[in-house]
């Protein structure tokens, strides 16, 4: 059980996060320094937030989970990851930076219109806040199983009332500057407190744990059998290709294209330091994937058992417990807060990259002029607590999921980042599409996208199938969803592209 020491750290926490981030955020003239900082942060600071905010509640509680119901394949999307983002610091960043530009989105209003731009936001806003609605959820599973083990009855709304309430305090007065400096101290303390967990572990298995787990087959990372298997490529998120190349282009939507990352890219001071801050915040997701997934494997070693022989219903509750109850006093406090810590990382930059879309993509063309000073930084706190409000009903959209929510988090983003990402590289290395063919290539191909997640399913005989009933046979699989991004990019690119391959080819 919790003990007093450990409600304290949490309380402290909470509080101290409040007061630094009010601190830290300093005066604000205008929505520029709102919403970038007045582009004077720190690249390595920029880095750690950029790694904090992808972090989120999903990474700590989440990939234990894969680790302790499967193996260490989770690790290769990492290497994914990094190509990703080298690939965005020379292809995508450089125009970013030619025009000042306040939002990713603003790019394609440059290359095509407004309404390009328009289009890209409001898909941006219904997937973020759905993709942010499943890491505010994932929040609330520990702090809920902490509650009911203290014998007190919480529901999963009041949990995330506050969390969210606490987040918003500091991000509506700070802006950008506060969430920053917060994703900073926030990163070195979830940081801290899994290796905290990890040393308890340690102490408590065997000797011989990695041997155990050897030969359970739970410290692999290649897959025997999968990775010659094109059928498993295409249905197995772990497997080398599937990982490497659809987490390759995973990352280059999620920090090409998705104004979350993009925004802490723009607020650095020049090109140089936004691809230091981007290469780097991927090199140290590769080694604080490899931290938490050994976490999780010391708990399948030190537990020994399925969730549901521990009475858990799901994986993802097994880091959870293990917090509340085989960690010393002060520790689990330590790492609820780091809980705590990467939840309200997460929110808060959110919150912040969803107010500043609206304003700047939304609001300010459909008003036909610019807010100044003041009154674009009063207008900017509202949509910021507006957008705080929308998240705590959607946040409870996820709760009768059975999925692990790391998983469910990367498969809702996968629906429209395919399209975000293609229509991107159209507007980069594609003069001739015009506005009109752009959008609608942006828009059928998510439409596109949509059916292939929700109906596409492979046979093992390889024959793929389109249905939207149960399959009772247990036979038929899902395109594994490393692969939902890259063929949303290649959609968009075709269709986007068609009139002048008709053009070319057609005659």
């Amino acid at each position: 059980m919790l003990t007093s020491l450990d409600y304290l750290v949490l309380t402290g926490y909470l509080l101290g996060s409040i007061a630094l981030g009010l601190w830290a955020g300093g005066r604000q003239r205008n929505a520029v320094d709102y919403f970038l900082g007045g582009r004077t942060l720190p690249w390595w600071a920029l880095c750690l937030s950029v790694v904090a905010t992808e972090t989120s509640t999903l990474t700590v509680i989440g990939i234990p989970a894969v680790a302790y119901a499967g193996d260490l394949s989770f690790w290769k999307l990492t290497i994914g990851y990094v190509l990703g983002r080298i690939a965005v610091s020379f292809f995508l960043l450089p125009r970013y930076f030619e025009g000042s530009l306040t939002t990713a989105y603003a790019f394609l209003g440059q290359r095509f219109g407004q309404g390009m731009q328009t289009a890209a936001s409001l898909v941006f806003l219904v997937t973020r806040l759905l993709a942010d609605g499943v890491r505010l959820f994932a929040t609330a599973i520990p702090l809920k199983v902490m509650a009911d083990m203290a014998g007190l009855s919480v529901s999963y709304l009041e949990v995330i009332l506050v969390v969210a309430g606490a987040t918003v305090l500091y991000t509506l007065i700070g802006g950008l500057r506060a969430v920053v400096w917060l994703d900073v101290l926030q990163l070195l303390v979830y940081v801290g407190g899994a290796v905290g967990a990890l040393w308890v572990l340690w102490q408590g298995v065997p000797d011989d744990w990695w041997q155990l787990a050897s030969a359970a087959g739970k410290t692999r990372l290649l897959v025997p059998d999968a990775e010659t298997s094109p059928l498993r490529w295409m249905t197995e998120p772990y497997v080398f290709v599937t990982a490497v190349v659809g987490g390759a282009v995973f990352s280059m939507a999620s920090h090409g294209t998705d104004h979350l990352m993009v925004q802490r890219l723009l607020a650095c001071r020049n090109l140089r330091d936004s691809q230091k801050a981007l290469i780097g915040s991927g090199l140290i997701v590769m080694g604080q994937f490899a931290l938490f997934l050994l976490v999780g494997l010391m708990l399948w070693v030190y537990y020994g058992a399925s969730p549901q022989e521990l009475g858990l219903s799901r994986a993802d509750e097994i880091f959870p417990r293990f917090i509340i109850e085989g960690l010393p006093p002060g520790i689990s406090g330590l790492l609820l807060a780091g809980i705590l810590a990467a939840a309200m990382s997460t929110l808060s930059s959110s919150l912040n990259a969803l107010a500043s879309s609206t304003l700047f993509d939304l609001y300010q063309r459909w008003r036909g002029r610019p807010l100044e000073g003041r009154q674009s930084l009063m207008v900017s706190r509202l949509l910021t607590l507006g957008w705080a409000l929308v998240f705590v009903g959607f946040a409870s959209l996820f709760e009768s999921t059975d999925n692990p929510v790391v998983e469910l988090g990367l498969s809702i983003a996968s629906f429209t980042y395919g399209g975000l990402l293609g229509a991107f590289l159209l507007g980069r290395f594609n003069r001739r599409v015009s506005q009109r063919w752009a959008i609608g290539a942006f828009l059928v191909a998510i439409g596109l996208m949509t059916l292939v997640i929700l109906g596409v399913r492979i046979h093992p005989d390889g024959r793929l199938l389109f249905t939207l009933a149960a399959d009772a046979t247990g036979e038929l699989r899902s395109l594994a969803w490393p692969w939902y991004t890259l063929l949303g990019a290649l959609l968009t690119g075709l269709l986007g592209s068609l009139p002048q391959l008709v053009h070319r080819y057609g005659r």
